[in-house]
């Protein structure tokens, strides 16, 4: 063997698996450079078809195109000729407010600005570092490697509640009350604008084609996953409205990216353009009410209040609720008091 094919050999050998998909059994035909796009976190398609030329992407083993047309039980695998980081879990001695705990179940109120699990330039720091701490043995699933004990999540600057489970049985019992949409999860939110009255927002969300880390509403279901969002009118102030918004079902910036379709981005949300004046006066004493208000809350205006679901051990529905945070509780303050202050100079 001479030394070219040697070192293709070599090649060919240091391939490492990044990625594995096993495709659901009721997938519908779809171009794999389109399924990827769903499936792979901040990728975009020119990234995704440039793997795909350098026979990064295979399919049952072999190397595909980007016309290939998945099917039910294709087995993807995303290689590249390094090893994956390390996805141990290490320890580390973080402060957590946990809100109950059993033999089954762990609820955390989780503080705005903690990513959840490690991640992309976050490998440590997250809620589950601390919870590998504090915790022994915390399950896995298929695909959740990384994330021990997680069924669910919310964004790093999404304040409130958590469910944590503490052995695979647990797991299996919650993970499918999420699958099938039967745990209850109800959002506190401040919104741009005056919302005139209670709706629910459906759609396909999936990643936008401008920034891909940002989510968007499509009627295309190729594009995106159905989701849907009941939301409540809970206090009208002035320029923006206190909601309360209910999942049906727990995508990815479900709630941020709902709220922006309908014209209506969270208070102080810098991805989904709520971090900047939409609606209120052109006076600078209303701008730098604004802006005291984005200091003191310097993230989206969105609370994890209220978590309900059949326990694993006594089959009884259980329900938890988190008061709102500080820094929640003075912007709302701030904002009920500019209201009333307008209203008295009117009258």
């Amino acid at each position: 063997m001479n030394h070219e094919a040697e070192l293709f050999e070599q090649e060919e050998q240091d391939l490492y698996e990044h990625l594995r998909i096993i495709v659901d059994k009721g997938q519908s035909l779809l171009r794999i450079d389109k399924f990827l796009m769903h499936r792979v976190e901040n990728a975009s398609r020119n990234r995704i078809q440039n793997a795909i030329e350098l026979g990064n992407v295979l399919v049952n083993d072999k190397a595909t195109k980007s016309n290939y047309k998945v099917k039910p039980l294709d087995v993807i695998s995303v290689v590249l000729p390094h090893p994956p980081r390390d996805t141990e879990v290490y320890p580390e001695n973080l402060p957590i407010e946990i809100v109950y705990e059993d033999n089954d179940v762990l609820i955390v109120n989780k503080a705005a600005g903690m990513v959840v699990h490690p991640g992309y330039n976050n490998y440590t720091g997250t809620l589950v570092n601390a919870l590998v701490y504090h915790f022994d043995q915390l399950p896995t699933l298929p695909g959740n490697d990384g994330r021990p004990g997680l069924v669910h999540r919310i964004d790093k600057d999404t304040s409130g509640l958590l469910l944590i489970s503490k052995n695979e049985r647990a797991m299996t019992w919650l993970a499918r009350q999420f699958y099938e949409h039967t745990i209850t999860r109800k959002y506190i939110a401040l919104a741009w604008g005056d919302i005139d009255a209670d709706g629910t927002i459906t759609g396909y969300i999936g990643r936008s084609v401008k920034d891909r880390r940002v989510m968007s509403i499509y009627d295309d279901p190729e594009k995106g996953k159905w989701c849907v969002t009941h939301y409540k009118v809970l206090k009208r102030l002035n320029y923006v409205t206190l909601i309360e918004c209910q999942l049906e079902t727990g995508r990815t910036h479900q709630i941020r990216a709902h709220m922006k379709h309908i014209g209506h981005p969270l208070f102080s949300d810098a991805t989904y353009g709520g971090d900047h004046i939409l609606k209120g006066t052109l006076f600078n004493k209303y701008k730098q009410f604004v802006e005291n208000c984005f200091a003191l809350m310097p993230r989206q205006a969105l609370h994890a209040q209220t978590l309900g679901f059949i326990h694993p051990t006594t089959r009884k529905y259980i329900n938890f609720e988190a008061p709102l945070p500080a820094d929640f509780v003075a912007v709302l303050d701030k904002w009920e008091k500019y209201m009333q202050a307008t209203t008295d100079q009117i009258d």
